[in-house]
């Protein structure tokens, strides 16, 4: 069966269910992305790629039994009210059993707040990175696949300093996501010796930031630092930078890797443009999903698709261990990813039913590395810069 995001494209105003297969789904998941707003370039092979996870489970025998996995699929906009909103509908009205998503960080703070911590219902994120999350007061039902921005921010910070970037500007969007990243990145590049010359949040939306751009220009670096969202605000950051000269190379965290940049500005304009991200260390995991992926039509290497691929086969074991019991999904979910067992790898969903039958414990492997959760719901994570190559993005390294 071959995926495809158009179904996604067209959603989404009463957060439309799809699912794997036409038959009715017996255990409904919901998961909740930015299919519009600034990230909507990047939304819809993450969608498909937990889409994906949901249709292996169902074609391998179903969950619970032999039932299926409905996906309910529920636009956040990258937005917290929007992410409430649609999340209140997700748990209240579609009865979800748990939440894959939101994808962005304001989004995920505050479904937790308002709707998922107070419904007991638990909530695996693939892409909200922001260091705020760790903290939430969540009654342990709040995780991620994705590394904390702590981690990215620190790493980009060091991997420009080796790479003989010593003096920088920082532009950084004004919301949990943007400052969370541009805050653990000037610590640690100042830490180690380096000069943030520029530093000022902006507002998303606006028709011209070339004022921001001279004053932040005024220090003397000649890297721009965006830490923003490249189907957004950071393009027209990084396509004003370029058309007035401001800076001379630019870089980016892991929301600027988006299509929408190469697309809009053209690659031969972005030879001085680099961006971080996180990605899937090398393995059999890695492997088996990139193939899977591939086979039903996706991208495996867009941002965020090992991460989402995880998020959906985790829910998935999780429910399964959990026997269906809503409450002690987030509990399962440290038990099947912790570590410890029968390594499971991504696909092998007919093996881990077997196992959870018998009593034995499961381990899974992810696509996107090993995924086991410390006390805050997070995980450790491998990072690599890219360059645009040939009107996509290339791997020039990862960033220890």
């Amino acid at each position: 069966m071959k995926l495809t995001h158009l179904a996604f494209a067209a959603t989404l105003a009463g957060a439309t269910a799809l699912t794997a297969q036409s038959a009715l789904a017996d255990v409904k998941v919901g998961l909740l992305g930015g299919v519009s707003g600034p990230i909507a370039a990047m939304a819809p092979p993450m969608l498909d790629a937990a889409q994906l996870a949901f249709q292996q489970v169902n074609d391998q025998g179903g969950i619970l039994g032999g039932q299926s996995i409905e996906a309910v699929v529920g636009d956040s906009a990258c937005n917290p009210q929007n992410g409430v909103d649609s999340a209140t509908k997700l748990v209240n009205v579609e009865q979800v059993i748990g939440l894959v998503g939101p994808h962005c960080s304001g989004a995920v703070l505050a479904v937790a707040n308002s709707v998922s911590v107070p419904a007991g219902v638990t909530l695996l994120t693939p892409s909200g990175t922001s260091p705020e999350i760790t903290g939430l007061q969540d009654n342990d039902t709040v995780m991620r696949t994705v590394p904390s921005d702590d981690y990215q921010g620190r790493a980009l910070a060091r991997a420009l300093l080796e790479r003989g970037t010593s003096k920088v500007a920082v532009a950084y969007l004004n919301n949990d996501y943007g400052t969370g990243l541009a805050e653990s990145f000037k610590d640690e590049f100042e830490a180690n010796g380096g000069a943030v010359a520029g530093y000022a949040a902006h507002e998303e939306g606006k028709a011209s930031y070339r004022s921001n751009l001279a004053e932040l220009s005024r220090g003397g670096a000649d890297t721009l630092v965006i830490f923003d969202y490249g189907d957004g605000t950071g393009l027209t950051i990084l396509r004003q930078a370029l058309e007035n000269g401001f800076f001379e190379n630019f870089v980016g965290g892991d929301g600027m890797k988006s299509e929408a940049v190469i697309n809009e500005l053209g690659a031969e304009n972005l030879t001085t443009f680099v961006a971080s991200s996180p990605v899937g260390t090398a393995s059999t995991s890695l492997d088996l999903f990139r193939d899977a992926f591939t086979n039903v039509g996706g991208d495996p290497d867009a941002i965020f698709v090992t991460t989402s691929y995880d998020a959906g086969f985790l829910m998935a074991l999780a429910i399964e261990k959990a026997g269906g019991d809503k409450a002690g999904i987030a509990t399962a979910l440290r038990e099947v990813s912790n570590g410890e067992g029968e390594p499971i790898l991504p696909g092998e969903w007919e093996k881990a039913v077997g196992l959870i039958a018998e009593g034995t414990a499961i381990d899974y492997k992810g696509a996107s590395g090993d995924l086991d959760f410390d006390e805050n719901g997070d995980v450790p994570g491998a990072y690599a810069l890219f360059e645009v190559s040939e009107d996509t993005f290339k791997s020039i390294g990862e960033i220890k």
